[in-house]
């Protein structure tokens, strides 16, 4: 798969790089983390410009996230249930992954569109439940966005400063993703503390 990836990106470049990503919000057995590296590793050789890299990444994640929520929009719940449970395991999704994401979804609302983009799986799975509420397709595509952008920019960078070493980071993508959650939630905790104190000051 990664040898895939990259002979795409060497031969239609950035533009391969956003065609993986929205594969990989659909058909999650691409792995998203190794895609980005891989194009953060072009762009520290100069081949690709770095925003250019983001901006295609993500309009790339959109574009993969719209056709599943269509796919929430067009199709019932039971019907989407029905056709996970016969196909899901073809494309690496389950039919308690679904029903997690969709318990998720109306407990969280629109707010697991955005956060739903940093973690595996409901990444995808997510865009469904937004199509079956027939959610705003403006909200959608702005949280969507919002949320695929962190991510992209993050996996990215690290491509950037592994340089030709981005393929080894391959067997620590786990231990990555950990970290990369701590660090989202760090940030999370540290803005909810200054909302707070700001709060408590005006008051």
């Amino acid at each position: 798969m990664v040898e895939f990836a990259a002979d795409l990106i060497s031969q239609i470049g950035l533009l391969g790089a956003g065609l993986l990503i929205a594969i990989e919000v659909i058909l999650m057995p691409i792995p998203s983390e190794m895609v980005l590296l891989l194009t953060g590793f072009n762009v520290s050789l100069g081949e690709f410009r770095y925003f250019a890299a983001i901006v295609i990444t993500t309009m790339g994640s959109v574009s993969g996230a719209l056709i599943l929520y269509t796919f929430g929009y067009v199709f019932s719940q039971e019907r989407i249930e029905a056709i996970v449970g016969k196909w899901g395991k073809y494309v690496g999704i389950s039919q308690s992954d679904l029903t997690k994401t969709l318990n998720w979804f109306e407990r969280y609302g629109v707010y697991l569109v955005f956060f739903g983009r940093l973690f595996p799986i409901i990444r995808s799975l997510v865009s469904i439940p937004a199509g079956l509420i027939k959610m705003s397709i403006t909200k959608f595509v702005l949280y969507t966005a919002a949320g695929s952008a962190i991510w992209n920019s993050i996996w990215i960078s690290i491509g950037v400063l592994l340089g030709e070493q981005w393929e080894k980071a391959s067997a620590w993508t786990n231990i990555i993703d950990y970290a990369v959650y701590a660090a989202i939630a760090l940030i999370l905790v540290w803005f909810v503390l200054r909302l707070w104190q700001y709060r408590k000051s005006r008051s």
